[in-house]
């Protein structure tokens, strides 16, 4: 599956409008919140940097609870106000943060925040904040500014710059986002323009030089953030013989000029370059036919 340049928004279907004045309903008992989320975290655990220990053990903070709070949630930050939420975007710097939007009565969001706060403490180069809509006049406030009216609603910042936002997604989705939007520590080289690009190509020039695969894609494609995970994965285990780099054609006017050059119209693309020539392109999200893909342009012979 792929999206077109021109239509590549990727939504998905709401969990529950955000009434700001709805009563909140009893919680969920954590042992019930907590049903399959540990399960589905392991499924990414490979991708994930290592979880770190816990120091301390901390009371859940107001709101959270009602959220389904676990233990272990101090990497998680609950915002109570405009000015708190500003604070923490401009102390993150370049770092990702990711906002969980929830409500004391949503019972979706308490199903994620127990795999939110597991997230939170496998991915130590993010930041994760949580708001609570229905916590006060202040936090109703930076609901309505952000435009957050269903819940639970996740939106990813950079650099004070809103770059995705999601609502009524589950734990698969999440960490795969988490993972295509704060990606910064795996073997996938990231290209931020078309001179970056071009210098990884003459790198892999010559005889000596690995096949390249170039996964171009766009900030809001659902596609490309669904076969991600594969893409990191491939490039540790043949990262022997094959080197794996990503550009966001939207990122900027010299990644979008790179797609015009390579004759990009849909994404995700796969490009294979071989020295210093594409050799093919595979446009899809499929897992089988892009491994299949790559293997061919490795000179294994797929039957």
């Amino acid at each position: 599956m792929a999206s077109t340049i021109s239509s590549s928004l990727y939504t998905t279907p709401s969990y529950l409008p955000f009434s700001l004045n709805q009563a909140p309903s009893p919680s969920l008992s954590p042992s019930a919140s907590k049903f399959s989320v540990l399960s589905k975290r392991r499924q990414f655990s490979i991708l994930l940097q290592p979880r770190a220990s816990a120091s301390s053990q901390k009371t859940p903070p107001p709101g959270a609870a009602a959220a389904g709070a676990v233990r272990g949630d101090e990497r998680l930050r609950q915002v109570h106000s405009i000015a708190e939420f500003e604070e923490a975007l401009r102390s993150a710097k370049n770092r990702l943060v990711v906002v969980e939007y929830a409500a004391s009565h949503s019972a979706n969001s308490q199903r994620m925040y127990p795999f939110v706060v597991e997230l939170s403490r496998a991915c130590g180069d993010v930041d994760f904040l949580l708001v609570m809509g229905d916590e006060s006049e202040q936090t109703r406030a930076l609901c309505r500014r952000e435009g957050i009216d269903r819940v639970p609603h996740f939106a990813f910042y950079k650099g004070m710059e809103k770059v995705h936002d999601e609502e009524g997604i589950g734990p698969d989705q999440l960490a795969g986002d988490v993972l295509y939007y704060g990606d910064s520590h795996s073997a996938v080289v990231q290209l931020h323009s078309r001179a970056d690009a071009d210098r990884l190509i003459d790198d892999h020039r010559g005889p000596a030089g690995k096949l390249l695969v170039l996964d171009v894609g766009l900030k809001h494609c659902g596609p490309c953030v669904k076969v991600y995970p594969t893409v990191v994965k491939l490039s540790r285990s043949m990262a022997d013989t094959t080197v794996f780099a990503r550009m966001n054609g939207d990122e900027n006017e010299s990644c979008m000029e790179f797609l015009k050059a390579m004759d990009v119209v849909e994404v995700p693309t796969f490009l294979f370059i071989r020295d210093g020539k594409i050799s093919g392109r595979y446009v899809g999200s499929g897992k089988g036919e892009l491994i299949g893909e790559i293997l061919r342009y490795q000179g294994v012979k797929v039957t």
